[in-house]
């Protein structure tokens, strides 16, 4: 790793799993977005969690040169943050993130992952066209916080939830919630996109929310026919289904999927007492 990048990390409690767990965070976040619920939980079904900020992102270095970096840049970090790793981990990506992974699998490989309401292969556009119809204020908005300007809280709500969200949740949304690198979102919108054909495929849990304002239940199917996989779509959650009041029916099944890749390690046999 070139750029010295904030990672987050607990331990497993009890006895650990085989792999430990990364988590690659979306646009406009940071780490952060982990920590209030799917750290500590992850942690006490046994993994050995960890979930890093890009570049400028955070309270990674880089912040002064954010428009710079691009997506590319951000594949370099997860690589960098991946390679660092004693054993290779099993990785779940959000948003942004997912296509950060997308692109990482182009020329690595991986003993499984989670796409969590990734952007598709085909970028960003579809998903701008859709909220440019649906909801022309949102998007407004968001480019408002490419800006450095904040966003109004309806915004924000609609854009990253479904369920009603407690205050400390939306508080903490609108203190760490910062602008994104308008080079790596031209990045997105299609000047360097993943190439699907030359992926490595590991085993794949691709997932939706139901109700997912930015990255809606027909553009998760777009991932799923680009990488020939089935999807899943949550019920009753949307884009920030990590932050949502149900938070725990996506991650019980995140957990129950990466479970079978990495089960609980066996602890060392006791040796057998020789007879008399």
């Amino acid at each position: 790793m070139s750029a010295h990048l904030e990672i987050l990390a607990a331990s497993a409690e009890g006895p650990a799993r085989e792999r430990p767990l990364l988590f690659v965070h979306g646009a406009y976040s940071g780490a952060w977005q982990w920590q209030p619920y799917y750290l500590p939980w992850f942690s006490a079904q046994g993994w050995q969690v960890s979930a890093f900020s890009f570049r400028g992102h955070g309270a990674s270095e880089g912040r002064e040169r954010l428009d710079t970096l691009s997506l590319q840049d951000y594949v370099n970090d997860l690589a960098g943050i991946i390679a660092a790793m004693p054993v290779a981990p099993l990785v779940v990506a959000h948003s942004m993130g997912g296509l950060v992974l997308q692109k990482y699998l182009e020329h690595h490989e991986l003993p499984g992952a989670v796409l969590l309401s990734s952007v598709p292969p085909h970028g960003l556009m579809a998903a701008t066209m859709n909220l440019a119809l649906t909801r022309p204020d949102v998007l407004v908005d968001l480019n408002r916080i490419i800006g450095g300007a904040s966003p109004a809280v309806s915004s924000v709500r609609h854009a990253l939830f479904h369920q009603p969200v407690s205050d400390e949740i939306l508080a903490l949304c609108f203190a760490r919630m910062q602008p994104e690198s308008m080079r790596a979102v031209w990045d997105m919108c299609g000047f360097d996109l993943p190439r699907p054909g030359r992926m490595h495929k590991p085993p794949l849990l691709i997932l939706g929310a139901s109700h997912d304002a930015l990255i809606p239940p027909h553009l998760v199917e777009l991932t799923g026919s680009a990488l020939h996989l089935p999807v899943e779509i949550l019920p009753e959650s949307g884009h920030a289904m990590m932050l949502e009041p149900t938070w725990q029916h996506s991650a019980e099944r995140i957990h129950a999927w990466l479970a079978e890749l990495a089960p609980l390690a066996r602890a060392p046999a006791a040796p057998r007492r020789r007879r008399a």
